[in-house]
């Protein structure tokens, strides 16, 4: 078995009137021995630990087990429910508890009461500033619409004023070189006349009495 396995083999035999007889591949009985001894006491050892960690985990399951069943008799209790079971001191010690309960359910209550009161009181000034700025805003627009307006008019007011002025300088001129040509005809047609007139003759006494 040595040979053919490559192992170290040990054989201790007694015979039937108590004679030792040992065997021990290389004559190393002691040492294969004490291998032996050391791996079976390594594995007691990690069975006894086995079983300690079977046995702390039962423990620990039956702990939690009645934690769990505790809390479950302090809900029911707490919800109004399996109260015969109690009794007076238990009932009193319950109240108080419940009353200490609902003192931390207002204050908790208060509290978020008054942060949202807060957040919304936040809000509506942020919101007034807004609208006002909105309205801010607004009003300059409408004083630029208002003031393109004026301008609007002012240059179409301009323009009128121009195109009167134009119109009058026009009628102007138009009524002067008129008035020249009515005058340059009656000046023609006098120079005309003048023309055609025959005047007397006049005598020297005449003349004199003219000129005197």
């Amino acid at each position: 078995i040595s040979v053919l396995c490559d192992t170290e083999v040990a054989a201790i035999v007694f015979s039937p009137k108590g004679k030792l007889y040992e065997y021990a591949t290389d004559s190393r009985m002691d040492k294969i021995l004490e291998r032996y001894e050391r791996y079976s006491y390594a594995e007691k050892a990690l069975i006894s630990a086995e079983s300690e960690s079977e046995g702390n985990w039962c423990h620990e399951y039956r702990k939690l087990k009645a934690k769990i069943e505790t809390i479950q008799k302090c809900h029911k209790h707490l919800m109004g429910e399996d109260l015969d079971s109690l009794n007076l001191k238990e009932l009193q010690q319950l109240e108080q508890q419940l009353e200490s309960s609902l003192k931390h359910i207002r204050s908790r209550k208060s509290h978020l009461m008054m942060e949202s009161i807060s957040e919304l009181q936040k809000k509506e000034r942020s919101l007034q500033e807004e609208n006002k700025a909105l309205q801010k805003e607004l009003v300059e627009r409408q004083k630029h619409a208002v003031r393109q307006q004026q301008q609007v008019q002012w240059d179409q007011t301009q323009q009128a004023q121009a195109q009167a002025q134009a119109q009058a300088q026009a009628q102007t001129q138009a009524q002067t070189s008129s008035s020249s040509s009515f005058v340059m005809r009656d000046q023609q047609q006098l120079q005309a006349a003048q023309q055609n007139i025959c005047y007397p003759p006049v005598s020297m006494g005449e003349a004199a009495a003219a000129a005197a």
